[in-house]
């Protein structure tokens, strides 16, 4: 029996605030209502174009110089991660467990692109999430609008 997707709510939600892409996870609004309704294969659909989006995110700021080093690290601090999802959403969830007390990232194996080296990994945190945001909403209106206004209610 194949294993059931996992939910990627992380119980900051804003669709309930009318917001047409969720501020936590990142999904659509209708994605969040019916995600218990849907297939594995839907929700592996889901979780595939959201593990894309915050990679082209994160892998515009951050190398990896070392992904064994990045994940002895994340298990070492017992940070909650899929280690089945690509190592850039590894830092995603490094930094959005304790970004602030992270004073140095190559011990964790990473290094922040030069053009970002200027910010402190707690703004980087911010940015990579208003980045993943902003990327997910896009998707959205590019893709997901169009098909209602022809589909209809």
């Amino acid at each position: 029996m194949q294993k059931r997707p996992r939910t990627p709510c992380i119980g900051i939600c804003s669709t309930g605030l009318g917001d047409d892409v969720c501020r936590g996870c990142k999904r659509f609004a209708q994605e969040v209502i019916d995600w218990n309704g849907y297939t594995n294969l839907e929700r592996q659909a889901i979780l595939d174009r959201l593990e894309q989006i915050l990679v082209r995110v994160v892998q515009g700021k951050f190398d990896i110089v070392d992904k064994t080093q990045l994940e002895e690290q994340i298990r070492h601090q017992q940070i909650r991660c899929n280690f089945e999802r690509n190592p850039f959403c590894w830092i995603f969830d490094l930094l959005r467990a304790g970004a602030s007390q992270i004073t140095e990232p190559s011990p964790y194996g990473i290094r922040v692109k030069a053009d970002w080296s200027h910010l402190p990994l707690p703004s980087m945190k911010d940015l990579l999430d208003q980045e993943f945001y902003e990327h997910s909403c896009a998707y959205y209106e590019r893709y997901i609008v169009p098909a209602q206004e022809v589909l209809g209610p």
